[in-house]
């Protein structure tokens, strides 16, 4: 029992949701939001859709790019064993 434990709490505390910022020009200046998901293949190594943040953000010069992998990709891709691997991309304008 001890070591179920321990490997149960080892694992909780090694997994993580990756996330990154990008900021175009001087960045967001208001709160509108666009948000796509990306699909990837065989644990995120082979891209089959990825959302293009450029046309996202409809022609604006100042927008900030975050894409990460929240709760529900990560929920998605272990129900599928890694096949199918999704992230979300937000662009804020």
């Amino acid at each position: 029992m001890k070591m179920m434990t321990v490997v149960f709490a080892s694992s909780m505390l090694l997994t993580s949701c990756y996330s990154y910022t990008s900021v175009v020009g001087e960045g967001a200046k208001g709160n509108s939001q666009t948000t796509q998901w990306n699909h990837y293949v065989v644990y995120g190594l082979a891209p089959v859709g990825v959302s293009d943040s450029k046309q996202m953000a409809g022609g604006a010069k100042d927008y900030t790019v975050h894409t990460r992998q929240s709760f529900v990709n990560g929920l998605v891709s272990a129900l599928t064993f890694g096949i199918y691997t999704p992230s979300t991309t937000t662009v804020t304008k």
